[in-house]
């Protein structure tokens, strides 16, 4: 009898110089295609990617890496959509439970704030201000919901007012919490999202807010948007998924942020 030829396990160091010239090779990478590859669980590529990530060699996307920054490009919110929308979901349902009968909330852009905006069921009276065609619609429906939208330019990917007028109305106002969608979370770069002119109007909407609750996926974790929103330690809250790590958590924690980890 044949045996069948085992296949070599590459050291630390040879999985990543085979990691990077792939990526140079085909520009971006899947993770189960290189554990089949090399011969090794997904857990080990994923630490790999992040390592090689650390280093600035590459990005690391949903389910793979590339070696241009996804987190730069304006995707459009019918594709967001698709992306992660079971924890999504979750974190939503986990936000809405801290709206209160007659609150005063500001509601951004995104999907994950959509999700947020599914699961209210109002009490009594409750005030939001958005500036989100999508949040809008879906809350206007109800008739104990007062919905004030942000004027402005509209953005094509987004579905989503920007710009002065919407920043100045804004200054009438002032109320509990935003609830804040991003693109990135990052220790040393803060908050961020790819659009410059949405990370603006997210400042003002801070500042018009007690409270200011992010609402992220743990994918957002480690990533830099193409415009800083503001420092970590200016968010009150952070609720995401368990896929966030420990070791985030607990610094997180200890900057003062409440961590809400939904499944908890």
């Amino acid at each position: 009898m044949i045996k069948k030829k085992q296949p070599i396990l590459l050291s630390l160091a040879s999985r990543h110089s085979y990691i990077l010239e792939k990526l140079q090779k085909d520009g971006k990478l899947n993770v189960v295609s290189l554990c089949n590859e090399l011969n090794v669980s997904t857990v080990t590529i994923r630490k790999d990617l992040q390592l090689l990530e650390d280093k600035n060699l590459l990005y690391r996307t949903h389910g793979g890496a590339t070696l241009s920054n996804p987190y730069t490009i304006d995707i459009h919110v019918n594709e967001k959509e698709k992306i992660n929308t079971a924890l999504k979901n979750e974190i939503g349902a986990r936000a809405a439970a801290l709206v209160t009968p007659n609150d005063s909330i500001i509601i951004a852009s995104g999907t994950t704030v959509l999700a947020l905006a599914k699961h209210i069921k109002p009490q009594n009276l409750l005030t939001v201000i958005t500036s989100a065609i999508n949040v809008a619609g879906e809350l206007n429906r109800y008739n104990e919901v007062e919905v004030f939208f942000l004027g402005g330019v509209l953005r094509k990917n987004s579905f989503s007012a920007t710009g002065i007028y919407a920043e100045n109305m804004l200054a009438d106002f002032s109320c509990t919490k935003l609830f804040l969608g991003v693109d990135g979370i990052d220790i040393e770069f803060g908050l961020s999202t790819t659009n410059s002119h949405e990370a603006h109007l997210n400042k003002k909407m801070m500042e018009s807010s007690q409270k200011t609750i992010v609402l992220a996926d743990s994918s957002k974790f480690g990533r830099r948007g193409f415009s800083k929103i503001c420092n970590i330690e200016d968010v009150n809250q952070i609720i995401t998924d368990p896929g966030i790590s420990p070791g985030m958590a607990d610094k997180l924690m200890s900057m003062g942020i409440e961590i809400t980890i939904t499944g908890e």
